[in-house]
């Protein structure tokens, strides 16, 4: 029996749980692809999976992960291709994502080409194709619930994380003039990446802002509507990447559609190929680069994941599987 490493957990809970192991090597069915993984990336999905919220846990199994391989994207060459599969064959460079999981920290996975996934341009690096999915992915879907006009104001809280990162280049896409909020030694980072004032959230807070916005893009779910009405327009709209206090931001986007001129919307991202296919149009044209912190090994999988959850990185933290 052939057998591949891979990161391995069976229970929810903290870093500590996850270990490298030799498993079996996936079989793919008639409709399958066998992927051979180069690159994947430990991103916030990976670890609300692996803390395991009830929320999380009634899509990923109650007392324990259905998949006891994490990992929600990946880059990589496919190895083998299933009898009934089309559009792909044996050597193509392909990378997808599925955020409730493709088991993608391992040397290999199957995939079936009914999923998000597509073929990586020639030119761009397995690095860099996986760091254009989970992030990009939620970016867009904050992007898309509002109507942008050029030189409408926005405020992105949390401009370093690999939603915030693409979320600037984003607006600065669609001609927005944007507020970033970041630390101090990432100040330039985020001017590079198209924001026009930065304001270093460890020396000041940008409720104190005296600046009115018709967006605050919250990608790190820092904050609250409550808080943030105060620096919206009339007509202005809050959306955050997480629940909010007390989960109330689906229930806010509801009533506020309703009463108020302030309006909170909610990011449902559902459409993932989509967002695939507009960010690699993007990249084509020149107007889209993934942000990079660091890379780690597979058997560095506890410190990865120990390091997205501290929620100091800046941009995408990669696994480099295999080595070019």
């Amino acid at each position: 029996m052939n057998t591949m490493k891979a990161a391995f957990y069976t229970q929810y809970g903290s870093p500590d749980n996850i270990s490298v192991e030799n498993i079996s090597t996936p079989n793919p069915g008639d409709h399958d692809l066998l992927i051979e993984v180069h690159a994947a990336t430990v991103n916030r999905s990976d670890c609300a999976i692996l803390e395991g919220s009830w929320i999380i846990r009634l899509l990923t199994g109650l007392s324990k992960p259905k998949k006891t391989v994490p990992g929600t994207d990946f880059a990589g060459r496919v190895a083998q291709t299933g009898k009934k599969v089309s559009g792909f064959k044996p050597g193509d460079r392909i990378f997808g994502f599925f955020d409730m999981g493709l088991m993608s920290h391992a040397e290999y996975l199957t995939v079936r080409p009914t999923k998000a996934i597509r073929h990586i341009p020639e030119g761009l690096s397995y690095a860099d194709a996986v760091s254009s999915l989970e992030g990009v992915h939620y970016a867009i879907n904050f992007i898309n619930k509002v109507k942008t006009h050029p030189g409408q104001k926005v405020l992105i809280n949390g401009a370093t994380g690999a939603i915030g990162s693409a979320l600037v280049q984003l607006s600065r896409f669609y001609g927005l003039e944007i507020t970033a909020t970041c630390r101090t030694e990432h100040i330039e980072i985020v001017k590079k990446l198209g924001a026009r004032q930065v304001i270093d959230y460890t020396k000041e807070s940008f409720l104190k802002t005296e600046e009115r916005y018709d967006y605050v893009f919250d990608a790190v779910g820092k904050s609250a509507f409550g808080q943030c009405k105060s620096i919206l327009k009339a007509g202005g709209v809050y959306i955050s990447s997480e629940l909010g206090p007390r989960a109330e931001n689906p229930f806010l986007a509801l009533i506020t559609q309703i009463a108020g001129s302030k309006k909170v919307k909610f990011p449902i991202p559902f459409d993932v190929g989509a967002s695939i296919t507009f960010i690699l149009d993007l990249i084509e044209k020149g107007r889209f680069q993934p942000l990079i912190d660091r890379t780690y090994t597979l058997d560095e999988i506890q410190e990865a994941f120990s390091y997205v959850a501290s929620g100091q990185k800046a941009g995408n933290v990669v696994l480099l599987i295999k080595k070019e």
